[in-house]
């Protein structure tokens, strides 16, 4: 039988089981604990806890992997608007894992966290409009796109960028700015955009 517990107790049992998994100062992760606290604020509907308690399945930590299961709980916090939660539950849908592959649905997921913010589905709407995956393609959309994800120093659509300004792909070709944003990528370890940076800029 499932205890419902209140706000603050989901709130303290969640926020208990995070510092145990990333702030705690121990070499080891008791995880059959932690995954217990987040199963029992993810049970009372506590958001952040149902996302963390789907990257336990998605990772196996304190649990059985089970991609499935760990799907069924991104999906909870992705309804209630957490972001990551809709990312993954858009990787999900673009990729097929632990459902068919759907790059409509995948869209619609990314959409809903890229409006809230969050770089990496910011890109993947790029990334979206770019291949026509799931929409009609508009290389100009997806430059729009890869920029909001690029001003919050995200290495990929930084890379990306580069590339449509080297290409001239949604933007007139310009070496100077396929430069700068090869370099801004490479500077944060983007390999391939220090290579590309090498063969224009020698």
């Amino acid at each position: 039988m499932t205890t419902f517990l209140s706000k603050r107790e989901q709130q303290k049992y969640f926020r208990y089981a995070y510092y145990l998994a990333y702030e705690a100062d121990s070499p080891r992760r008791n995880w059959q604990t932690i995954f217990s606290l987040w199963k029992a604020a993810a049970d009372s509907g506590h958001k952040r806890a149902q996302f963390y308690l789907g990257t336990c399945y998605d990772w196996g930590r304190g649990c059985k992997r089970n991609i499935h299961t760990a799907l069924e709980w991104y999906v909870k916090a992705a309804q209630q608007g957490h972001a990551a939660a809709q990312f993954n539950v858009g990787f999900c849908y673009k990729h097929g894992e632990g459902l068919e592959q759907d790059y409509h649905e995948a869209l619609k997921w990314f959409a809903k966290a890229a409006f809230q913010g969050d770089a990496p589905s910011q890109r993947e709407v790029g990334y979206s409009y770019f291949y026509g995956e799931g929409i009609q393609q508009d290389r100009e959309k997806a430059v729009y796109w890869y920029k909001k994800a690029a001003r919050k120093n995200d290495e990929m659509a930084l890379y990306n960028l580069g590339l449509c300004y080297k290409k001239g792909e949604g933007v007139q070709k310009s070496v100077r700015w396929a430069i700068h944003y090869f370099r801004r990528a490479g500077e944060l370890g983007h390999k391939k955009a220090a290579r590309q940076l090498k063969m224009l800029a020698p």
